[in-house]
Parts: C-alpha cells; structure tokens; sequence
C-alpha cells in the first residue's frame, strides 16, 4: 500500500464492473478519492466494499454541472486530485447498439455523447483540481481497433479517445499532466446483462472466450493494476500513448 499512499482519485463509473475494479486496485495501494456513478445503490454498496478513504458522489457525466460538482466536491473533501480515471461509458441505456441501417440522429448522438464528449469534458473540468504531474487514464476499448457487429459508433468514439490522450497531454505538458489511455478487450463485467438475453449469457461469453488467445475473459482487477501502473510515478516516462489489455485479442490471430 505504498505506490499511490494518499494519492487523491477520483474515478468516473467506479461503482460497478471495470471502474470499481480500478477503484479497489487503487485504494489497495493507499489511494483515497472519489467514486462516481449514476445508481445510487451500486454507489452505496461499492463505497462500502472499499471501506474508508472513498466516497461516493451520484452523477451523469453527460451533464456539465455534474462534473463541475464532482471536481469541486472531492477537492473539498480530499484536497487537489492526482489522478482521474475517466471510465465512465458503454452502452447507453434504452438505446441498443445497432447497424448503420437502424441507427438514428438521437442514438448516435447519446452513444457520442455519453463515450466522447463527456470524456473531453471531465478532463476539462477537472483540470481546476488538478495538482500539477496528475495523470489522467482514459478508458478506451479494443473495439477501436476491431470491428465487431453493431459497435461502429462506440468503436468510433473509442477510437477518439485514444487520440485524445496524444492531444490532451500535448495541451498540459506545461503542467506536467500526463494522459494515457487504457484499453481493455472483452473484461467479465455486470455490462453483458445489459445487451445480451440472460437465457444467452453463457453462450455469448463463450464466442468472446473463443476469440481471445489466452482463452479467457479479462478481469476487472487486472485492468485496475494496469490503472495503478499509470497513475504512479512507475509510468513517469509513459505519456499519449495506449495501452490495449485484451489478451491478445486484436493482435494476435488464431486462423489456422
């Protein structure tokens, strides 16, 4: 518990699936913080699981005003913030994924809202509460790298999000605030239940299982020890760049 002892985090979507895995593996190397998310009862329930040192604060990162209240609610309570993971995204509830041919203005506009936009903008306002050598770890997704049926708008958005962390750190290297992206491949989260039949469950998880090369899904807990590696001083020499997590999924073929 030494790498990030009383290091300030906060992090966007920590209370369920990969961003509470990241929290944990935070707070297990002696960071303290924040954990943000829309259910107040997932929030309650991971905020416990964590014990002292975080707090939950309920919010919509679509909406400016939620963020501007997160960043000044948590450094009011825990001082200037070194680290922000920016998790929160996915897929937008009541508004599947689809093809092109069923895809409306509303639906590429919330899938772009909730996956791109509001990335930039919890940078953004954050950067008031940000203590100069903050790192930022952006969530990307090997979906940016691989195309797969019904994701093109989420694996366009994904795709931005890497270049992002190229741009944004090139905009605070002044600051000395380094940007990175993570990106996880297919990880064993809560997310299946919500766009595959629960009667399809297993048989969907096991094509994914069938795709990846070291034949098994991720784990939340192995992306939060990806995420400790880049909000320490260990990845001081690490900065716009992307790391993909995804056991080998995109790079590597299993075509005989």
């Amino acid at each position: 518990m030494s790498k990030l002892k009383n290091k300030v985090a906060v992090v966007t979507g920590g209370n369920s699936g990969i961003g509470f895995g990241i929290a944990e593996a935070l707070q297990n190397e002696g960071a303290i913080g924040t954990i943000t998310g829309r259910n107040q009862e997932t929030l309650n329930q991971s905020v416990q699981e964590l014990g002292a040192g975080f707090i939950g604060i309920p919010g919509d990162v679509t909406k400016m005003e939620d963020l501007e209240r997160i960043f000044k609610d948590t450094s009011e309570r825990f001082g200037k913030i070194d680290t922000v993971v920016v998790n929160a995204g996915g897929v937008v509830d009541g508004s599947p994924m689809a093809a092109i041919m069923d895809v409306t203005e509303d639906n590429y506009d919330r899938y772009m809202d909730l996956n791109l936009k509001s990335a930039y903008f919890t940078v953004q306002k954050a950067l008031p509460y940000l203590n100069d050598g903050a790192s930022i770890i952006l969530i990307g997704s090997s979906a940016a790298h691989r195309a797969a049926p019904g994701m093109t708008i989420y694996g366009a958005a994904k795709a931005a999000i890497i270049s992002l962390a190229k741009g944004l750190s090139l905009d605070l290297l002044a600051r000395n605030i380094r940007v990175n992206a993570l990106s996880p491949g297919s990880i064993d989260t809560p997310v299946f239940g919500k766009i595959v039949p629960q009667e399809q469950l297993d048989q969907v998880k096991q094509v994914w299982k069938d795709l990846i090369p070291v034949g098994r899904m991720g784990l939340p807990a192995e992306m939060g020890k990806l995420a400790v590696f880049l909000a320490s001083d260990d990845s001081s020499f690490i900065v716009g760049t992307e790391i993909l997590a995804d056991g080998g999924m995109t790079n590597i073929s299993l075509m005989k």
